[in-house]
């Protein structure tokens, strides 16, 4: 019996996980990517995970299902992406107070004060984002998975309706048995074709310095009041390749048609850098190894799209996951392949995030 054949638009950790873990179930997926595997907000997120931080919300099963799966996944496929558990932070800090080292907690300044404990190394974690959604393209890959270069631009259909492949914009179509849209924000290009919720993007902003071993496996989530009087919530996460990832400004700039031609807003990475630099004196010496910009899935209800879209044969969307997206990414892999395969997810209801 011929394996099916699953066309997967996007190549961010959403349509990766979901290439592997079809792949591990012997189907043959096929990536279609524009630009780079990784090469959007996969690739420059904070890679922050935490097990019970979606409590309460429509998300929660998913993210609990994702954080036991991270740690699974790591350990199958040796961690090439600094998989780590954290001890996470609360506190605050303000601009312009005393920036030498604070007593006791040498990487921070004293113009941070921690209010609390948030997250345990059982309950937060950390990846490089950009290591684990090529490590994991590479792994389906090794599963028989094939990675595509090109830009999708419809979907090929039977006379009944029904979805067949997609059409690059060079004119060549890609058959499958079905068609996956997980283009991030950029799904909304996809409304011109199937009838599916809109998608946004939000940009954010971040920076990542190079601290080698001063700063322990510990992440903050802060309130900054700038000298301005403005508060800004900066997050800064230590990872395990001896750099920290910083945010903590973020815009509703317009999101451009091509991914690459994403770039930072004027001033926000000296403000960021600024703020950083405050807040500790590893991060003070250390030289900036990334400058980034990039664009979160967002949709109107907060809540992510996966599942089959209704009333189009073969055809699905995974989106909209916002700043969860790399937490999530697994467990939505997970259950689009059952999905696809069996008729029915197992492990996650995807009920509540059906496009309907």
């Amino acid at each position: 019996m011929r394996s099916p054949r699953i066309v997967i638009c996007g190549g961010g950790a959403i349509g990766t996980a979901i290439a592997y873990f079809l792949a591990k179930r012997g189907a043959q997926p096929v990536v279609v990517e524009r630009n780079a595997v990784g090469g959007a907000a996969s690739g420059k997120s904070g890679g922050f995970l935490a097990y019970d931080w979606c409590r309460g919300t429509p998300v929660d099963r998913l993210a609990r299902r994702s954080f036991q799966l991270h740690a699974e996944l790591a350990d199958e496929l040796g961690n090439p992406w600094g998989y780590r558990r954290l001890t996470t932070f609360a506190g605050h800090a303000t601009a312009g107070v005393e920036t030498r080292a604070a007593p006791g907690r040498s990487w921070l300044s004293q113009s941070v004060t921690l209010t609390g404990q948030i997250g345990t190394p059982e309950t937060t974690a950390l990846v490089e984002p950009h290591a684990f959604t090529t490590g994991l393209m590479r792994a389906a890959e090794a599963n028989g998975a094939t990675l595509k270069q090109g830009i999708v631009s419809g979907l090929v259909r039977d006379p009944d309706g029904a979805v067949r492949g997609v059409e690059l914009d060079t004119g060549e179509e890609i058959a499958g048995d079905a068609v996956v849209i997980a283009l991030g924000p950029w799904s909304i290009l996809a409304a011109n074709w199937l009838p599916i919720p809109p998608v946004y993007g939000f940009k954010g902003h971040s920076l990542v310095f190079r601290t080698g071993e001063a700063i322990p496996a510990e992440a903050l989530f802060l309130e900054y009041q700038e000298a301005s009087g403005e508060v800004l919530t900066p997050e800064v996460f230590a990872r395990a390749d001896g750099t920290v990832w910083a945010c903590a400004v973020s815009s509703t700039s317009p999101l451009p048609i091509d991914p690459a031609r994403v770039k930072g807003d004027d001033g926000v990475h000296e403000r960021l850098e600024a703020l950083c630099r405050s807040l500790s004196p590893a991060i003070a010496s250390a030289p900036i190894v990334a400058k980034q910009a990039c664009f979160r899935p967002v949709t109107e209800s907060g809540v992510p799209l996966i599942g089959a879209v209704p009333g189009v044969a073969n055809a699905y969307v995974a989106t909209g996951h916002s700043v969860w997206g790399m937490l999530n990414s697994p467990a939505t892999g997970e259950a689009m392949a059952e999905l696809i395969l069996d008729g029915a997810s197992t492990h996650v209801d995807l009920a509540r995030f059906s496009p309907r």
